[in-house]
Order: C-alpha cells, then sequence, then structure tokens
C-alpha cells in the first residue's frame, strides 16, 4: 500500500466525512468500508471479534463500528465524540475518511472534520427519517464550501427494504440539498451492518438501479484544485539565523509560487521577490498548495507571525469591520458587544461581534431575526476587530477565508466563522507602503520606537509620570510625543461621549494614532485611564510584542478621590459625572502589566526612575 502521506497532493486521493444525527451508522458504514476493501490487518480483525462480543451490540456478528470508536467513553455509549480519521484504498482511488459525531454537542467536532474534506456522506436511518440533526449538518457542510453530497438511507433492512420508504426520504432530501446549492446530491439505500449496496449492487432491493456507494466514491469527480485559486500563504513562523538568513515558513494556502515571483504583504502592500523557496529536502523552483515551505525574499521587508503574503494584483481586502456567517458551538450564548480572541490563519488579534442579523432555520431553511445565537445556531454577525484582517470570502477560498472565536478566559473555542465581505467604507482602499518605513526612519533619530501606555484611575499620577518620563528621554536627546487622554478628547474624539462604547472608541482611536507615531520612529508615551481590559488588549494587539509597554499607575480609590486634581470625584459626588471610573463605572485592572507602579507606596521621583530603567531594559538608550 502506498505511503497515504505521498497521496495527499495527488488527484486520486479523496477526502470524505460521514456525519448526520446519532445512531444512524456512521461508524458502522465506515467500518465496514474498510473490512470490505482489505483494510482491516488480520490482528486487528481478531481483536474487532473480541471486542464485539465484550461490546458489541450485534450478537455473535462483528460490530465493525468499533473498529473507529476507539475512546473507551464511545466504546461503552455505543456513540461517536471524537472525529476518528481513516485511510484506505481500492485499486481506483485512495481515500482519507472522517467518522464525526452526530449528538448535538459535539457539532464543533463535525464542523471541523468537514473543513479538511471534499465530499461528505450523510447518513439518515430509513426508519427515522431526515432529523433536526441531519438537517444541521447538511446546511454546515454547505456552509463550508462542501458541494458533493451523497444522502446514505441507512437500516434499511429495519423498514423491509421497502422503496416507497426510500422514495419518501429521498425526496424530502433532493428538496433539502436543492435549497443549500449542492452541486451533487445522490440518494443510495443501504445497509451498512449487512453491506448492502455497500460495495456491490444489493440483491435484495432490485427496484434500485443506481451505483453503489464505494462505486459513486470511485467514480465522481471533484473540482477543488487550490492551486488554480489566488496566492496565500499565511506566515506561522520567521527563521532567522546567525548567517543572516531570514526565512517565512508556513503552508501555501492557495495557488503557486515561484522563484522570482513577486509578492506583496496583505497588510502593508510592500512588495518583493521569492528568492529561494527552502525546504528540508532542499531547495524547490516552485510551490503549490498544501506544501510547507520557507520563503526567501530578495530584500528585508517587515513581516512577522500571522502576516499574509499574497500576489500583488489579487490581494484581499483589509478590514476591521466585516461580515461572516458564524457557527456557535459553545453551551454558553453568544454575548453580543463582549470581546472575543480571533483566529485567522495564524493571526490572533481582538474582535467583537457588532450585531446579529438573523439565524438559520435548519427545520425550514429560513431565516429569523435574533440578537445573539445559541449553541449550534448560524447566522449572520458583524465584527469588529482590534486591526485590519485579510477577508477572503470563504466560498471563493477556504484556505483563508475561516476563523475561529475563543474565549479569552476559559480559551474554549466558541465560534467558528466563514468570511463573506468586508464592511468597511473603502473596502477597495488598501494601505499604502512608504519606501521609507518605520525601521528607517527610527534609525534616522537612532532609537528604537516604543509605546509606553500608562493606565490607572482618575488621579493615580499616570500624566503626571508620564510627563516627567518624557522630560527626561527629551533632555537625554530622545525623540518622543506625549499622548493625553484630555487633550484627545478636546479635539480627534470631541464627538465621543463616556458610555462604555464610545470610551472603547476613543482608546482604540488613541491606539491608531499611537500606531502611527511609532511608525514615525517616536518614544510615545500615552496616559489613557481606559479602564476594561478588552479595550487595553484591542490596544496591545495593534503593536508587535516588543513595542508595547503597559504601565499600570496603581493608587488606592480613597487616595485618588483625595488628591482630585481636576476636581471630578467632588462633581461625581454632587451627581454631576454618574458615570466616573472607579466610582459610577468599574476600573479593571491589569492582571500582568509590564510594569506595576504603587504611587500610594513612593514619591514621584521613584516612579519616574522605574519607568526609565524598565525602558533601558526594554533597550531605549539613554
Amino acid at each position: 500500500m502506498p505511503d497515504s502521506l505521498a497521496l495527499v497532493h495527488s488527484r486520486e486521493l479523496l477526502r470524505f466525512l460521514a456525519c448526520g444525527s446519532v445512531d444512524d451508522g456512521k461508524s458502522t458504514l465506515i467500518g465496514r468500508l474498510l473490512f470490505e476493501t482489505g483494510s482491516v490487518p488480520d490482528d486487528q480483525l481478531a481483536r474487532l471479534a473480541r471486542e464485539s462480543r465484550l461490546h458489541g451490540t450485534t450478537g455473535n456478528d462483528l460490530n465493525y463500528a468499533l473498529l473507529l470508536d476507539g475512546l473507551e467513553a464511545e466504546q461503552q455509549q455505543g456513540i461517536t465524540i471524537d472525529v476518528a480519521w481513516r485511510y484506505f484504498r481500492t485499486p481506483k482511488r485512495a481515500f482519507i475518511v472522517a467518522d464525526t459525531p452526530g449528538h448535538a454537542q459535539y457539532t464543533r467536532n463535525m464542523a471541523t472534520g468537514a473543513t479538511y474534506c471534499s465530499l461528505a456522506i450523510i447518513l439518515v436511518d430509513a426508519s427515522r427519517g431526515l432529523l433536526e440533526q441531519t438537517r444541521r449538518h447538511a446546511m454546515i457542510c454547505a456552509l463550508l464550501g462542501i458541494r458533493e453530497v451523497v444522502l446514505a438511507v441507512n437500516k434499511m433492512d429495519l423498514v423491509g427494504y421497502d422503496e416507497a420508504a426510500f422514495i419518501q426520504i429521498s425526496t424530502a432530501w433532493y428538496a433539502l440539498a436543492g435549497s443549500l446549492g449542492f452541486s451533487s446530491a445522490t440518494a443510495i439505500p443501504l445497509s451498512a451492518r449487512s453491506g448492502e449496496n455497500l460495495v456491490r449492487p444489493s440483491g435484495v432491493m432490485p427496484w434500485y438501479d443506481g451505483p453503489c456507494l464505494l462505486g459513486l466514491l470511485e467514480a465522481i469527480e471533484i473540482s477543488d484544485d487550490a492551486s488554480l485559486l489566488p496566492f496565500r500563504f499565511p506566515v506561522q513562523w520567521v527563521i532567522r539565523s546567525d548567517e543572516g538568513f531570514r526565512g517565512f515558513a508556513g503552508t501555501v494556502g492557495s495557488g503557486r509560487v515561484k522563484v522570482s515571483d513577486s509578492l506583496a504583504v496583505a497588510s502593508s502592500g510592500r512588495v518583493a521577490c521569492v528568492a529561494r523557496i527552502v525546504t528540508m529536502d532542499g531547495d524547490l523552483p516552485q510551490a503549490e498548495a498544501g506544501q510547507a515551505v520557507t520563503l526567501v525574499l530578495n530584500e528585508a521587508v517587515d513581516i512577522a507571525r500571522g502576516d499574509l503574503l499574497v500576489e500583488p494584483s489579487l490581494r484581499p481586502a483589509m478590514a476591521d469591520e466585516f461580515a461572516a456567517q458564524l457557527i456557535w458551538l459553545d453551551e454558553e450564548p453568544m454575548l453580543p458587544g463582549r470581546g472575543y480572541a480571533l483566529r485567522i490563519g495564524h493571526l490572533w488579534t481582538s474582535a467583537s461581534i457588532t450585531s446579529v442579523h438573523y439565524a438559520r432555520e435548519v427545520m425550514t431553511g429560513g431565516i429569523r431575526p435574533v440578537q445573539r445565537l445559541e449553541m449550534n445556531e448560524v447566522g449572520l454577525c458583524h465584527f469588529a476587530a482590534a486591526r485590519r484582517v485579510p477577508v477572503d470570502p470563504y466560498q471563493a477560498n477556504q484556505a483563508t477565508g475561516a476563523f475561529i472565536l475563543v474565549d479569552q478566559l476559559t480559551r474554549r473555542t466558541v465560534g467558528a466563522g466563514l468570511m463573506e465581505r468586508s464592511l468597511n467604507q473603502a473596502r477597495n482602499i488598501h494601505p499604502e507602503a512608504s519606501p521609507v518605513d518605520r525601521r528607517a526612519r527610527a534609525a534616522l533619530v537612532g532609537q528604537k520606537p516604543l509605546a509606553v501606555w500608562f493606565t490607572g484611575l482618575s488621579g493615580s499620577g499616570k500624566s503626571t509620570i508620564a510627563k516627567q518620563v518624557e522630560q527626561a528621554l527629551h533632555a537625554a536627546g530622545r525623540h518622543t510625543y506625549c499622548l493625553d487622554g484630555d487633550n484627545l478628547r478636546h479635539g480627534l474624539c470631541r464627538d465621543l461621549a463616556f458610555t462604555p462604547e464610545d470610551r472603547m472608541e476613543n482608546i482604540r482611536r488613541a491606539g491608531e494614532v499611537a500606531r502611527l507615531m511609532l511608525d514615525a520612529g517616536l518614544i510615545v508615551l500615552c496616559a489613557f485611564i481606559s479602564p476594561y481590559r478588552a479595550e487595553r488588549k484591542l490596544v496591545r494587539d495593534l503593536f508587535q510584542p516588543d513595542e508595547f509597554c503597559e504601565v499600570f499607575v496603581d493608587a488606592p480609590i480613597g487616595i485618588c478621590m483625595a488628591r482630585d486634581p481636576k476636581g471630578l470625584y467632588a462633581k461625581a459626588r454632587r451627581g454631576l459625572i454618574p458615570d466616573l471610573t472607579g466610582m459610577g463605572s468599574p476600573y479593571e485592572a491589569p492582571e500582568a502589566p509590564d510594569l506595576h507602579l504603587r504611587t500610594d507606596r513612593q514619591p514621584l521621583e521613584d516612579s519616574v526612575a522605574e519607568v526609565l530603567a524598565h525602558l533601558r531594559a526594554a533597550g531605549i538608550d539613554f
């Protein structure tokens, strides 16, 4: 048997999944396929016979489902929990198949398996018909771009191999498949347990003259060559060596690339040519979708993990606001407005769901307006991200059009998203690269750019410390700028109020200004209350890790009220400022600041000295 890894790029390889509702016979079907194609070694057959007697539900017969239900919990419950991957081949084709769980609470596992497949076998129990979970799996397959689907009407023995029962189910199926836009959606009556219509035509259903399941899988044509799509290369690692080597490692998501091709960084627009395509087995003249390579460019370009290299003339839209179909996977309902971690390719950033426009009705195929999504619901949502991300519509490019949402506290994956479109008004405008970049500007003034973010209650001493740090740096010949919250409120942010939403927008704008000043090569000192952890993370995500420093200027509320340098607490006590942070509105203290100053315990000059010492340690020379 040829090595399955060698077939990954072969046109004869078909990846497919088996899905559907629980107890519809997915594991049995795949196990029987493995058995019938001679893909089960003798020792595994002997073990299967023993385990069938111990865990099986088929009497003295082999329980083929046990070839896949490997987890002890699955064997004891007789259900599939995880995704089981198996490889087998026939003289005509090689296959990689995913056995996915049917229970509603494991829908996330089914969706994960579907993202790697070109065809889906959706099973239905002939005695039960199309169930809600059957329809949900069909809808998810359609959303995930699977266009070739087979409906395996299983357990026909339970209805006496009745043609009328099959016609009733297949009629309902073709109506559903037509609404979901599948290219092909053949229905096949079969019995996985007894092998009827599985690998050869059945003698007990003479009224059916269509293909058996394996014959269809061997013959079906799949047109999903990702190498024909525009080039996309998500950068997984930046590799540097003492010899001056600088390469960008990752897997080609789509398209092809060859030495001397021009590539652009999607986020900045900077263009360079491919000098080498490096692999463990030596350099290649070209690479295509699915190959893991390291690209070396002919000039130094600012590229980091998470960046996307693309064809210069076919760049994706870059947007911090976008629309996407979202499959909600968590038991806890979605919370619009809450910050989540978003991963697209190898890029992590913060994002929130700004609105939910509708949820899809599983049983009817229609839509209904909702304000949030519950577990396993699918709907159209609008997102706001902390930084611009590539927006490739998923239906056009599955390699870069999908993302996940992760709860920032529990680290659970709570949602799977499929990009639809950019929502930015200037959706056809890309960032314009300058031949003079941040490194060149910083080199001109001989310093390392850095954003120092001072956060704390009003009266804690943020602005005072920031100003004195700026004075010390300026006296030492460093180029600086101090961004103060009050100053921005008089100009750039004068249109904003003090609602939680407006406060977050205020900090977002401040972060963008700080980022532009870093591009100018400056050391930027930012003094903002910035009360919410989520908004501070949004700002931090705008910068590389070594470009940002968070300083928590900490003083008890009583000390801050006693200082009250702007008279804000006195006004709050009189009811004139109902939402003052620390009184009418909460302050979420940093959990792991880069520097923690206790201004109630040390004099001002000591706090300033601590900041300056930290900056020296961070590479700021003065």
